[in-house]
C-alpha cells in the first residue's frame, strides 16, 4: 500500500491566485479543508492528509509511518477492524491509504449522500487508534513479508538502493517500508509519539472532490475533527534533503541488470523543476523520446527504459531507470548517457512541444476524476496553502522556453552519475568510466 518514493506534481510556488472552482476554509484548529463539487458526480472522494511521510521519521522510527498505513483500518475506541469494513462496505464504499516521502494520507469513496459516514470513519481511525499489540504484532509480521517480498523483486529494489545512494544517510533517502531490525522494534508508545508530533491539525488537509457540498464538509470537519491536537503549519523538524549521489552495486544472478542512473534534481520550492520535468519526457517520457527510440528500437538493448524527474518540496533527483542482459548493459549505459549529453545541447522546439502536450494532457486528464483532482489539491494546499488554478498550471509549462530546457539538461551534465544496479555486474562500468560517459 506504500506509494512510489517520487511523486511527479506540476505544483508552483505558493504565490498566486487560489483556483476559484475550489473552495478552501480553514478551521481555528488549524485544519484546512478544500473541495470542489463536480455537478456530474454521483460519488465524493475524500481523504485527510498529513504533511509528514518517512522523510519525517527519526532514526529509531524508519518504517514507521508505513506502519502507521498498515494499523490505520485495525480498529479504533469506538469500532473493531472488522465494523470499519462492514460499515464502509455496506454503502458500496471503500477505504485505502497511502504512505509517501512527504505526506501520508487515507482516503474513501462513496455516494453523495454518505460523506457524513465516510468523514466519522476516517476521523475515528485518525483522533482514536486503539493500536492492540495484537493487532500491532500481527502486521509487523505482514510488513516484514513485504520486506521481504521488494527484496526478491530487482525491478523494485534497485529504486530503493538508488534513492540511498543519492541521499545517503539521510531520511529522505531510507526506503519508505523501513528494515526489519526497526519494524520488529515498534511499540505503542512509539507510534502515539510519532502521532503526537506529526498528525496535529495545522499538519492536515482535509478535501474532498465529486458529489460533495462545501458548507456541509466543513461543518463535518468540525463535528468530527475537533480532538485533533492544535498546531500551525507543517512538520518543523524535517531534515533538509542534501542530494550527494554515491553507488549501490548489488550483486545477484538475475537474468538482468535493473539500474537506475541520477543525477541532481530540482525541488517544488522555485518552480525550477519545470523545465526538468520537460527535459525528462524529452529524454524518456514516451515512444518518440530519445532514450525509447535509440536503446528499444535502434539498438534493441532494453525493452523498457525511461527518464525521470522526481521533485521534492526542498529538493530534486533527475534518473534514467532500465532493466538490460548482462551482455547489453556496457553498451546501454553508454548510449543512455551520450543520449543525455546531446539532448542537453541539441534538443528541438518540436521535441519541447511534444513533451509540453503529453504532459498537459496527463495534467488536464487527471483533473477530470474526483480521485485525480482530489490527490492535487490536497498535496497543493499542504505544500503552498493553496489550491492551483489549472490555467496557471498549463501558463507555467507554456513560459518554459527552448534554452530553459537545455539549460536544465546541462545542469546535469558533468556530475559523477548516482548508481544503483541489481543482478549481474560484470558488465557494468566501473565509476571512472561513469564519470568519463558522464561528461564528469
Amino acid at each position: 500500500m506504500s506509494e512510489p518514493v517520487g511523486e511527479i506534481d506540476l505544483a508552483t510556488s505558493g504565490a498566486g491566485a487560489h483556483d476559484p472552482d475550489v473552495d478552501l476554509t480553514t478551521l481555528p484548529s488549524g485544519l484546512r479543508v478544500v473541495s470542489q463539487r463536480m455537478d456530474h458526480a454521483a460519488t465524493v472522494s475524500l481523504g485527510i492528509w498529513i504533511g509528514a511521510g518517512s522523510r519525517d521519521e527519526r532514526q529509531d522510527e524508519h518504517g514507521l509511518a508505513h506502519l502507521l498505513e498498515h494499523m490505520a483500518f485495525k480498529g479504533t475506541a469506538r469500532r473493531s477492524a472488522l465494523q470499519i469494513a462492514e460499515e464502509i462496505e455496506s454503502v458500496g464504499g471503500d477505504l485505502n491509504a497511502a504512505t509517501s516521502v512527504e505526506y501520508t494520507c487515507y482516503t474513501a469513496r462513496v455516494l453523495g449522500k454518505d460523506l457524513g459516514l465516510a468523514v466519522d470513519i476516517l476521523a475515528d481511525i485518525l483522533t482514536g487508534p486503539a493500536l492492540t499489540e495484537e493487532e500491532l504484532a500481527r502486521e509487523k509480521g505482514v510488513i516484514l513479508q513485504e520486506i521481504g517480498a521488494v527484496a526478491d523483486m530487482p525491478d523494485d529494489l534497485v529504486y530503493d538502493r538508488f534513492l540511498e545512494a543519492a541521499f545517503p544517510d539521510q531520511p529522505l533517502g531510507r526506503p519508505i517500508l523501513g528494515t526489519s531490525k526497526t519494524v520488529k522494534g515498534f511499540t505503542p508508545a512509539a507510534i502515539r509519539a510519532y502521532l503526537a508530533r506529526n498528525y496535529h491539525a495545522g499538519n492536515m488537509v482535509l478535501a474532498a472532490s465529486g458529489a460533495v457540498d462545501h458548507a456541509e464538509l466543513v461543518a463535518l470537519a468540525a463535528e468530527h475533527l475537533d480532538r485533533l491536537p492544535r498546531g500551525a503549519g507543517a512538520q518543523a523538524e524535517r531534515v533538509a534533503g542534501a542530494y550527494r549521489g554515491g553507488e549501490a552495486r548489488v550483486r545477484g544472478d538475475d537474468e538482468q541488470v535493473h539500474l537506475v542512473l541520477g543525477f541532481p534534481g530540482q525541488g517544488f520550492a522555485n518552480g525550477a523543476h519545470y523545465p526538468l520535468q520537460i527535459f525528462s519526457s524529452v529524454l524518456g517520457g514516451g515512444l518518440s523520446s530519445r532514450l525509447f527510440q535509440e536503446v528499444r528500437e535502434q539498438r534493441g538493448l532494453a525493452y523498457s527504459i525511461d527518464a525521470f524527474h522526481w521533485p521534492f518540496s526542498d529538493c530534486g533527483v533527475f534518473g534514467i531507470g532500465a532493466g538490460t542482459a548482462p551482455e547489453d548493459v556496457g553498451e546501454l549505459v553508454e548510449v543512455a548517457l551520450g543520449c543525455l549529453r546531446q539532448a542537453a545541447e541539441d534538443v528541438n522546439a518540436a521535441e519541447v512541444h511534444r513533451a509540453r502536450a503529453q504532459m498537459k494532457v496527463g495534467l488536464l486528464g487527471s483533473l477530470e476524476s474526483p480521485g485525480g483532482k482530489l490527490e492535487q489539491m490536497a498535496r497543493q494546499v499542504l505544500l503552498f496553502g493553496r489550491a492551483i488554478p489549472r490555467e496557471e498550471l498549463t501558463r507555467r509549462l507554456e513560459a518554459v522556453t527552448l534554452e530553459d530546457v537545455r539549460a536544465a539538461g546541462r545542469s546535469l551534465v558533468g556530475h559523477q552519475p548516482t548508481l544503483a544496479a541489481v543482478g549481474p555486474l560484470k558488465g557494468l562500468p566501473k565509476a571512472a568510466a561513469l564519470r568519463r560517459l558522464a561528461g564528469a
